[in-house]
């Protein structure tokens, strides 16, 4: 019966409405691209930007480390996404209030071609936003996703008018090459790579300490685990706040409804867990409209407890600036 419903449902449709063009490719020509993906809301005065900078997929399995791999297919499969894969969105969030424009993290960068990642540059010329007018790039912390795009593609300074801004703990770990042996060996190429990206910056990169105001309107918040200084923003104006999770979480559909779960890229799992059910209770309690590095575009929303966990909501698109 349900079946028959379907059918008359859908030749109805077939006869209402009118036909549409195909769009998809032929075989063996690319795909058609995809709209500009930047999106804006308001913080008071503060204007927010998201911009997209494309996707990395690897194996669900071994995504997380203190879980049964039939349980985590059970939790993909129940926010819709796929079991054998998980697809991994980058976001950006930039703030500006009047000739202040900061980005939070530098995104992947000049990527090869066709790489999924590295589509930030390109939405940012959509938004309107030119990397010489950016004065601030603020860090959550160092893993090459955020810190890559600090070069351009000859290797200078791809924001070469912008003071970088980094938490002091998580500055100190990776610049001290004694610390190499006591990092989960996965991480150790970030050693490197820190020195290679933040290069053409000697005299911009200021540290600051967990709770400063890194600048007016935005303050630091102490976040410890996925790296030892991770950390997360808050930005303000007036009673007007939002928050900028970094990397709490990852794919928010898993990592909210299971905020005990760790994952591969956490430094510290034990510590990364008990900051992300610390994180999103606070953000749940109070209400806090929040972005996310890894929420699906474009990333902006709400936490809501759900059971023992955490589910994100995302935000009203009547609220785009």
């Amino acid at each position: 019966m349900l079946h028959r419903r379907i059918a008359l449902l859908a030749a109805g449709s077939a006869l209402a409405a009118p036909s549409l063009p195909r769009i998809a490719a032929a075989q063996g020509q690319p795909a058609p691209a995809q709209a500009p993906g930047f999106y804006r809301f308001r913080v008071g005065a503060i204007t927010v930007t998201t911009v997209h900078d494309g996707f990395f997929a690897r194996p669900l399995e071994g995504f997380v480390r203190n879980a049964p791999l039939a349980d985590v297919q059970a939790a993909a499969r129940d926010a819709f996404l796929p079991t054998d894969t998980t697809v991994i969105p980058f976001t950006i969030t930039f703030v500006q209030r009047g000739d202040t424009l900061a980005v939070f993290d530098a995104g992947n960068g000049v990527t090869p071609a066709g790489a999924t990642a590295g589509r930030m540059i390109a939405n940012m010329a959509a938004a309107g936003i030119d990397p010489a007018r950016v004065t601030h790039v603020i860090h959550s912390h160092f893993h090459g996703d955020h810190v890559n795009g600090l070069l351009n593609a000859t290797g200078g300074a791809a924001f070469p008018n912008a003071a970088v801004l980094v938490p002091e703990p998580e500055w100190a770990w990776w610049t001290t090459a004694g610390n190499e042996t006591r990092t989960p060996e996965g991480q150790r190429p970030t050693f490197a790579n820190v020195a290679r990206r933040f290069g053409p910056y000697q005299g911009k990169v200021a540290p600051f300490r967990p709770g400063a105001e890194v600048i007016p309107g935005i303050t630091s918040l102490a976040a410890p685990g996925h790296t030892p200084g991770h950390t997360i923003f808050r930005i303000a104006d007036g009673d007007a706040q939002a928050m900028f999770l970094a990397d709490v979480t990852n794919r928010p559909e898993i990592m909210m409804a299971h905020p005990d779960w760790q994952i591969v890229f956490d430094f510290d799992g034990d510590m990364a867990a008990a900051t992300r059910r610390r994180v999103l209770d606070m953000v749940a309690t109070d209400r806090i409209r929040v972005t996310g590095y890894h929420y699906p575009f474009p990333a902006s929303g709400h936490v809501a407890r759900a059971g023992n966990g955490f589910r994100f909501v995302p935000a009203d698109w009547s609220s785009v600036v």
